[in-house]
């Protein structure tokens, strides 16, 4: 079984519609809602158990959006935009909650934050909003490494057998999560300035 592009029908054209209320759209929104809970969890109760079943359950979510979007045609346009956003804001608020439970180091969440920060000057600078770039499939693995990377190092913070290998094992996903974060945020990056460049040439040309 596929586990990226999992749902694709070879054959059939790929069409983003116009859609709101889709079920993609609903379980990328409920994914997000996860955030506040796993804050809660960590930071107000100590419940790491189950802070990794939030994160877990968000993870899964992330899969099945994306299965059912292609298996049943319900890719939208907004949730082209709306899943990779949530999906980078949701990192990013369980970064910052880890930082501050003392579970990593802030490095950790500058590595993520400081690629994105600069990818969003850019695409303000010459889109003023979204630059509607497809998600490339380094994109795809870094999240789904974060994802991994991210339960398994809460996990090592309980009393369980083997807890020091689920440290060890935690950091080499999140190494390799995060070298294929950089490595997407170079490749959007020029993909923006190509893009942006092609867009003010073409509205040079149409107003000369």
């Amino acid at each position: 079984m596929r586990i990226i592009g999992a749902g694709s029908r070879p054959g059939r054209p790929h069409v983003d519609h116009d859609r709101v209320l889709t079920v993609p759209n609903v379980l990328t929104v409920l994914r997000f809602m996860g955030v506040p809970i796993f804050i809660w969890l960590v930071l107000a109760r100590q419940e790491y158990g189950f802070a990794v079943l939030v994160l877990a359950i968000m993870a899964g979510t992330d899969w099945v959006d994306g299965y059912v979007a292609r298996r049943f045609d319900q890719a939208s346009k907004l949730g082209r935009v709306m899943d990779p956003i949530a999906d980078r804001l949701a990192l990013i608020a369980v970064a910052i909650t880890l930082v501050i439970a003392g579970i990593v180091h802030w490095l950790y969440l500058a590595a993520l934050v400081v690629p994105d920060a600069v990818l969003l000057v850019l695409t303000l600078s010459y889109f003023h909003g979204h630059p509607d770039l497809p998600v490339s499939l380094i994109g795809k693995i870094r999240t789904g490494l974060l994802l991994l990377g991210t339960p398994l190092l809460v996990l090592s913070r309980l009393d369980v057998p083997f807890a020091d290998a689920l440290f060890v094992a935690a950091w080499i996903v999140l190494g390799l999560g995060l070298t294929g974060h950089w490595i997407a945020a170079y490749n959007y990056f020029w993909a923006i300035l190509r893009k942006g460049r092609m867009q003010s040439h073409h509205h040079d040309g149409g107003t000369a």
